[in-house]
């Protein structure tokens, strides 16, 4: 298959438009061809695109910056000479003099599927900017490697953040030019934008259930973001970052696994089969230990959980990440009522909203783990009317069938 950054390289004649244009990109470390040369450096062997200035999102255009709330500053790339423009430092959005600096934005991220992935939000930014300055965007599209499932509760009114960027569900299914799409039918925005679909997508095949398993190779979208595994299980155990457990930051193998050096990991797993077994399927639960190098829990051993969906156990119609999490969430209070659970932080530059509760786009499932009397059939009736109306409204931005 081909990427929208290999058909527009391999294309003169989708360059056309192009021409005498001063043209830019947003990119960062996994914005690679299927040779593995960065779409930055590709873009500059060609004569027909004079490329003129480069943008990074959060944790940068080429290096990573590990953690979130890491800004990366603007420099000059010492290969091109051309301005780079973070997007992740002093502002959130493009400024003036940085719309500006072009006429074409080419867009070319990796994203996860998942709505709290903030290069989702830095896309709506600049489209909203792209329509306010008469610039033109261009979405060089990418796999969503989750594939199509849709699960989660939809982002409440009033709960948009830079985590939170749209009323979408937590796991929408759309890839990145299906989501821009998206953003300019429900904004209303009035801009110029291309999306350069991909060839050969099929996001129902196994094994790779939307990412082009054996025929690409996966490179980090960001530090924490190692495999497809991780990203299968991201809309689930992102929701980590909002409580005290380790989401595995400082191993080998974060956001698959979680845990805390006071966790029973066994009674944990028996508690979550006990209260929805439904929920468990589609992945197997293996009990294991880890001591974090870095961030929550340093140096200290925790007992935990991981999430395994990379054999044949795996499957893909069943899995529901952030129902997994959610249970293990529950099952905690019902073990340990008191336990301090919710982590209370500066969080995507938040301070006077908890964390879960950004993460999930409002107060609903926090309420649902701590009311004592909630069952699993309540999240379920919360959760499944937003389920079915995000299946019905994304219907009309779907490029890939």
């Amino acid at each position: 298959m081909k990427f929208g950054i290999d058909r527009l390289l391999d294309n003169p004649d989708l360059r056309k438009p192009l021409a005498g244009r001063r043209v830019a990109l947003l990119a960062h470390p996994a914005s690679v061809t299927g040779d593995l040369v960065h779409s930055l450096d590709a873009l500059a062997t060609l004569d027909d695109i004079d490329v003129v200035a480069a943008f990074g999102p959060q944790h940068g255009l080429r290096g990573d910056k590990q953690d979130n709330m890491i800004e990366s500053p603007d420099f000059t790339d010492p290969v091109h000479g051309i301005p780079v423009f973070s997007l992740y430092g002093e502002v959130r959005r493009p400024t003036a003099a940085m719309m500006d600096s072009f006429d074409v934005l080419l867009v070319d991220l990796q994203d996860l599927g998942c709505r709290i992935y903030t290069f989702i939000t830095t896309l709506r930014y600049v489209l909203e900017e792209a329509a306010e300055k008469g610039k033109t965007v261009w979405i060089l599209d990418r796999p969503n490697p989750a594939g199509r499932p849709i699960e989660g509760l939809r982002l409440r009114p009033s709960w948009e953040s830079f985590v939170g960027a749209g009323t979408l569900p937590m796991r929408h299914g759309l890839t990145l030019g299906e989501l821009a799409h998206w953003f300019v039918e429900t904004l209303r925005l009035d801009v110029d934008y291309r999306i350069v679909k991909m060839e050969g997508w099929e996001p129902a095949k196994a094994p790779g259930y939307g990412w082009p398993l054996g025929e690409r190779t996966w490179i980090n979208p960001s530090p924490n973001a190692p495999n497809l595994w991780m990203a299968r299980c991201y809309a689930g155990t992102v929701m980590l970052e909002g409580t005290t457990l380790s989401e595995g930051r400082g191993t080998t193998r974060p956001l698959e696994l979680f845990g805390a050096p006071d966790l029973d990991a066994n009674r944990l797993v028996a508690e979550m089969q006990a209260l929805a077994p439904g929920w468990l399927r589609g992945c197997r639960l293996r009990a294991c230990w880890f001591e974090p190098t870095f961030h929550k829990h340093t140096g200290k051993l925790c007992e935990g959980v991981q999430i395994h969906i990379e054999d044949a156990a795996y499957d893909h119609g069943a899995f529901r990440p952030w129902r997994l999490q959610a249970l293990a969430f529950k099952a905690i209070r019902k073990l340990r009522p008191d336990y301090d659970l919710w982590r209370d932080f500066p969080y995507e530059y938040e301070r006077d909203r908890l964390a879960i509760d950004l993460i999930n786009g409002s107060e609903l499932l926090r309420q649902w783990v701590d009311d004592a009397a909630a069952a699993p059939s309540d999240l379920d009736a919360l959760t499944l009317p937003d389920e079915r109306s995000w299946q019905e409204e994304r219907e009309a931005v779907l490029l890939y069938r």
